[in-house]
This record gives C-alpha cells, sequence and structure tokens, in this order.
C-alpha cells in the first residue's frame, strides 16, 4: 500500500486544485492487442483497487478503445499532451509494491466534474524512463464522489468505476499504452516501475 508520505503531496494536489479531498521507459509504445484486452480480477490490497470481474471486451468496446488510442496517440510526447490541456501534476509516481505501480498523473482539471467521457480523459498516467523522460502509459477517469449524484456506480466500456474513497473519487484506470498483466482495468501495473523518478 502506497505510505502516507506518497500520498499526502497527491491528496494536497486536488484537494488544493477542488476544494476538498481527491487526488489529485525503455521501449516505444505498446498498444494492447484485440485478444489480450481482458478484464481479469484485481488485488484487494488498497484503498486504490477494485475487484473486476474477468470477461472479453466486445467488438463495441474494442473500437471506442481503437478511438481512445487514436485520440491519445500525439500524447506519448509529454510535450503535446501538456500543451492540450494535462498539465497539471496531480501525484507523484505512484507504487504499491510489490502489487505494481501507476506512475506519474497528469490531469486536464477542466475534465474533472461529474461526468464520464472516454474521449476526455481526466487524467493521464506517465512512467519515468532512466533518460528523464516520460512514458505514456495509460489513462485514468476520476469522478469526484460528491459531483455524482446517480445511485448507480459511473460506467464506462461495460467497466463500473469503483470508489477510492482515500481520495474521494470515482476511479476507473485504462492501460492503454502499457500491456498489464492483472488486467486493462486493473489500478497497479507490475509492468511499470518508479525507479526511474
Amino acid at each position: 500500500m502506497p505510505s502516507s508520505r506518497t500520498l499526502a503531496p497527491a491528496v494536497g494536489a486536488l484537494a488544493a486544485l477542488l476544494g476538498f479531498a481527491v487526488y489529485a521507459c525503455d521501449t516505444g509504445p505498446t498498444p494492447l492487442s484485440p485478444d489480450r484486452a481482458r478484464l481479469q480480477p484485481n488485488a484487494p490490497e488498497s484503498s486504490h483497487s477494485a475487484s473486476h470481474a474477468s470477461h472479453a471486451l466486445t467488438s463495441d468496446e474494442l473500437q471506442q478503445l481503437a478511438a481512445l488510442r487514436q485520440l491519445t496517440t500525439p500524447f506519448h510526447d509529454f510535450e503535446q499532451a501538456r500543451a492540450a490541456g494535462w498539465s497539471t501534476q496531480i501525484t507523484p509516481c505512484l507504487a504499491n509494491l510489490p502489487i505494481g505501480t501507476m506512475g506519474f498523473h497528469y490531469g486536464n482539471t477542466k475534465y474533472i466534474d461529474g461526468q464520464a467521457n472516454l474521449l476526455e480523459p481526466e487524467l493521464l498516467m506517465y512512467e519515468p524512463e532512466p533518460n528523464g523522460r516520460l512514458r505514456f502509459v495509460g489513462v485514468e477517469y476520476i469522478i469526484p464522489l460528491s459531483a455524482w449524484t446517480s445511485p448507480n456506480p459511473p460506467s464506462l466500456l461495460g467497466q463500473q468505476f469503483h470508489v477510492n474513497s482515500a481520495f474521494g473519487v470515482w476511479a476507473l484506470h485504462i492501460w492503454l499504452w502499457r500491456e498489464n498483466p492483472s488486467g486493462i482495468f486493473t489500478d497497479w501495473n507490475p509492468k511499470v516501475s518508479c525507479a526511474a523518478a
């Protein structure tokens, strides 16, 4: 589980930004192939995790993922992501060893509201590389708990968000550009590292 020292700056970042407590590599891009895009169970080890039922993504969901890949392809260049609005560093490099890592989260604050839109991810995730560059690995969708009024959880691609009580948000990760053996929607990715942070 991330230490309070690791999470404190992350909580503070979005708390200051939004006025309440929410949170704020070595090879080229590796998109998931359709046969590998599966939901798999997630380890129940922290407040920033969720369990997901296993199922194959539908052809419609795979098409939606392809559209998201097309939209986010330019963001492998971090400066393009920054220029497009994902300029606020929300967290330090988050790790939950030995379960996995998320990396840095950079947010587009105009999207942090009560909506879940696949083509408007609130956060982009980056893995630090030894050469000082950032490798784009995935996206995270967050909705402040106070902004979601439906009795049902928000969902995208047939996948329900889960509550992250530590940060006061509904959350859903998509490992769009880095394979996650634990599942494409699982919070922590064992293939991502904060070693170069």
